[in-house]
């Protein structure tokens, strides 16, 4: 199996996203992300871009969380920026998960362009957890109907229910059935 190897002033583009608690604390968010910051440039990396998108909801539970605070990074760098760099989240008990993903193989690094504003990990400012309800945007607003429970025990309608027109059918074919 060859192995590929990247040229002297190139690099390979990477994005991370990875997802916090959410009930992470701003210091605790901001730990993570100076960590980060110093991984990749101990390994000779760039930090292109990051992102804080804040908390959203789950496509599922992870460890009986149904939101997450959501971080996205793309910086430049080789195989050993992302190994040291999933290597530190893998020990933050703050971090539920994350995914990195190879954008482009050769990156010529000098020629990417960074502004300051791009790479600074921004202050995590959430408001508190409120009850963790399942109400979706559409449902709030009342474009959806809320689901309704069926309550099995009470399939049969109660006697006080039937009309006194219904209750003559009723007793009936009732009368009919005996016969």
């Amino acid at each position: 199996m060859s192995r590929q190897v990247t040229a002297p002033g190139r690099a390979r583009e990477y994005e991370t996203i990875y997802i916090l608690r959410p009930d992470i604390d701003a210091d605790g968010a901001e730990k993570i992300g100076a960590r980060l910051a110093e991984v990749v440039g101990r390994e000779a990396g760039r930090l292109t871009k990051v992102e804080t998108w804040g908390r959203r909801r789950l496509a599922y539970d992870i460890a009986k969380h149904r939101r997450g605070v959501y971080v996205y990074l793309k910086y430049l760098g080789g195989g050993k920026v992302v190994s040291e760099i999933e290597r530190n989240l893998r020990l933050f008990d703050g971090v539920l998960k994350y995914q990195t993903v190879l954008v482009r193989n050769d990156v010529e690094a000098q020629a990417v362009t960074i502004a300051d504003e791009d790479v600074k990990f921004e202050r995590l400012e959430l408001t508190p957890l409120e009850d963790d309800r399942d109400d979706s945007r559409e449902r709030q607003l009342g474009l959806i109907e809320p689901e309704r429970r069926i309550d099995r025990s009470s399939e049969a309608a109660p006697a006080g229910d039937i009309e006194d027109g219904e209750e003559a059918e009723a007793e009936g074919a009732t009368d009919e059935e005996e016969s």
